[in-house]
């Protein structure tokens, strides 16, 4: 049929590494000839990758669309494994995992990113409430007050062409600005639980069961947020209906009356650009009443001594959640939620493991039992 033709390889991975090489045959000229209409398969790929589990492994069409996509632009063939899933570097992965496998559970610690990561981006087709965004304080004056504060300060917060010592102050700025709104509005709890009620956050599918099996292996996670500590513990409560003894918030901290009403903010403030390690004093455990104090826990230096690394964020800058953090090992994934053309290649750039699409916790829960097996 053609004189001449070559061969491509793509190699798929299931999120535990099990590997599966496909070989496809392609005639001189396939890149502009029979892969053509590569929109056609880009369309099909976008319902292909809503699957969330690596074990189903793609169909032709979803090859020849990564195949393109590798032939036509800078992405490496070992790049786009199983639907919905890239990885960067397959063989390096492989030797973090041996690493962290053979210095056990003790040495774990898993730092998690909660909106959109923890949470799902999209639900329903409808972008999804961020633990942020949920908020109202039940009085519109002050509600206004601090979207007008958004439209102001978010477009600094993701401006590429100012400093970040100057960023780091406008940061500041807003973060402060927002929390004495929320003071002088008279913000009660009972405001939070109502909001959250009737928010629509939820947490991506697979969470739970991966929170309870760190729980039994003793793996400590550190949920860091800019966000509030007092809404995300709500969130907790109300959608996940228990709590676990291994999880921690590391996010600004209400303060609250006998009657229920804000009255300050406890410690130093934690913004989109400070959020890490260097944060940890401001954690505290997922707790069952509102406005328990933050004492400070011993636990916090342990660990800081467990230097292998799971991290999981949806943004590139939640990389710097391991800051302060002197690590032996770290396996980083970005969840990837949305623009994926225009941006997955920086993802695979800055991220292990890259799950597109908003997709389940599964990969996550099989990486982990394999980075922390089960006693014989």
């Amino acid at each position: 049929m053609f004189e001449h033709t070559r061969v491509a390889q793509l190699i798929l991975m299931r999120p535990g590494g099990h590997r599966r090489l496909h070989r496809t045959t392609i005639p001189p000229g396939a890149a502009s000839t029979a892969l053509t209409p590569i929109h056609i398969l880009r369309n099909r790929r976008r319902s292909l990758l809503h699957f969330p589990f690596a074990s189903f492994f793609p169909p032709s069409a979803f090859l020849l669309s990564s195949l393109a996509r590798c032939l036509g632009g800078s992405m490496n063939p070992k790049t786009m494994v199983a639907p919905g899933v890239a990885v960067r570097d397959p063989e390096s992965l492989e030797k973090k995992k041996a690493a962290i496998r053979s210095a056990g559970p003790v040495n774990v610690q898993v730092i998690a990113d909660f909106d959109g990561t923890l949470t799902k981006y999209w639900i329903n087709g409808i972008r999804g409430q961020t633990s942020h965004g949920l908020l109202q304080q039940g009085n519109q004056v002050y509600d206004a007050k601090r979207q007008a504060l958004y439209e102001y300060y978010h477009p600094l917060e993701i401006s590429p062409d100012i400093p970040i010592e100057e960023k780091t102050k406008l940061m500041e700025e807003w973060w402060e600005k927002t929390h004495g709104l929320l003071i002088e509005g008279g913000l009660t709890y009972d405001a939070i639980k109502r909001s959250v009620s009737e928010s629509t956050i939820a947490f991506r599918d697979g969470v739970v069961e991966l929170f309870e099996f760190l729980e039994k292996r003793g793996v400590p996670v550190l949920v860091f947020s800019a966000g509030l500590a007092d809404i995300i513990e709500e969130v907790f409560r109300q959608k996940l209906h228990r709590s676990f003894e291994n999880i921690k918030v590391v996010s600004n901290r209400m303060v609250f009356d006998e009657t229920g009403r804000l009255i300050a903010f406890k410690g130093k403030t934690i913004h989109v650009l400070n959020k890490n390690e260097h944060a940890l004093d401001m954690a505290a455990p997922v707790h069952d009443n509102f406005g328990d104090p933050n004492e400070s826990d011993p636990d916090n230096s342990l660990v800081k001594k467990r230097t292998n690394v799971l991290l999981l964020g949806d943004h590139i800058g939640d990389l710097g959640m391991s800051d302060g953090l002197n690590y032996e090992n770290r396996v980083a994934i970005g969840f990837l939620n949305t623009n994926t053309e225009t941006s997955l290649q920086n993802y695979v750039d800055a991220f292990d493991i890259v799950y597109l699409n908003d997709g389940s916790m599964g990969g996550v829960l099989e990486l982990v039992t394999q980075l922390c097996p089960q006693d014989p």
